[in-house]
């Protein structure tokens, strides 16, 4: 097998949600390329297997294989999704040592490091000392870490600044919103989204989607157009009052619209990933793993009611959301509540 197929099939096992395939290949692999070695570090990243990427790493670094630009993101990332902060400064600061110089996407992981943390003042200083300008990237990393911790005023500030850099994604704009909305600032958050219909932009609609066989299952929230439906409904009804018994409280702060708490009850039961989860507890074997993927971040509501269907239930549940994986299991999850 050759390195660039080694490589392919770590990637693909990985995004599946199967990273036990990525050992396999990675392990059973004679030859490893500079390509292997950073696509088994990312896989283990955005599986929260933190300790087994440091460990990679130190592989690497004893059997003489000199890592790249890529090697440092993936690092870096780990970091950042494990809180790690003083280990994620000491990897960013060995980039020099290897002779290589940071580029935007390296300063975008360490205000995400910092920003993810809470020290939010911190990251905007690495901002503002950084030898290149800030791209959209690194602005987006801090307004997530803004909108993590409530911090609307910095929040705001980056605004501004991501303003001047012309033309921006939506996704910056829907940050923006969402930091607003968190914080209870509605009226500001209509501003920023309407900002979005003025330049005929549309938000991304959130999905999420299982597979069966050969055939995807997507869903939307409140979605109801999948034939089981009514199976789907009943079962989340079911769950629902099971997992209140186990200690489940709703946290409607999670709904970013101004409505009222029975609306926001409502809104946040139906959303796409417990639609999808649902929809595998009444399809698949007990004993199989049920595997949802997401293309936004899951909110975190879903993720500790995530947690409560996993106990509730006896499953493994995997849910692969924009960042990262998260494996439910016995009412934990693999991320620690750190994402």
């Amino acid at each position: 097998m050759s390195s660039f197929v080694g490589s392919s099939l770590i990637s693909l096992y990985s995004k599946c949600g199967v990273i036990g395939g990525s050992y396999r290949v990675f392990d059973e692999a004679c030859v490893k390329n500079l390509g292997m070695w950073n696509a088994m570090l990312i896989a283990c990243a955005q599986h929260s297997q933190t300790e087994k990427v440091f460990d990679l790493f130190k592989q690497m670094e004893g059997l003489g294989i000199k890592p790249n630009f890529i090697t440092f993101l993936c690092v870096l990332y780990a970091c950042s999704h494990a809180g790690l902060v003083e280990k994620g400064q000491h990897y960013f600061k060995l980039m020099k040592e290897y002779g290589i110089e940071p580029g935007d996407q390296h300063y975008a992981s360490l205000v995400d490091l910092f920003g993810r943390a809470g020290k939010l003042r911190e990251a905007l200083s690495i901002i503002r000392e950084m030898p290149i300008r800030p791209t959209e990237s690194v602005w987006g990393a801090f307004l997530t870490g803004c909108r993590l911790h409530g911090n609307t005023e910095l929040a705001a500030y980056a605004a501004d600044r991501i303003f001047e850099l012309g033309p921006v994604s939506s996704g910056l704009h829907v940050l923006l919103s969402n930091a607003y909305a968190t914080a209870g600032r509605y009226e500001d958050a209509a501003k920023a989204r309407k900002m979005l219909r003025d330049r005929g932009i549309k938000k991304e609609t959130g999905l999420s989607w299982v597979e069966e066989g050969n055939k995807v299952h997507t869903f939307a929230a409140g979605d109801r157009s999948n034939a089981k439906a009514k199976e789907i409904y009943r079962k989340l009804e079911e769950l629902g009052d099971e997992m209140e018994r186990a200690g489940y409280i709703a946290d409607t702060s999670f709904v970013l619209r101004e409505v009222n708490g029975e609306e926001k009850n409502q809104t946040i039961r139906y959303h796409s990933e417990r639609l999808a989860v649902a929809f595998g507890l009444i399809t698949f074997p007990s004993d199989r793993p049920i595997r949802v993927m997401k293309n936004l971040r899951i909110c975190g509501d879903c993720h500790t009611a995530i947690k409560f269907m996993s106990k509730c239930t006896g499953r493994v549940i995997i849910v692969r959301d924009n960042n990262r994986f998260h494996h439910f299991e016995d009412g934990k999850c693999s991320c620690g509540d750190y994402w």
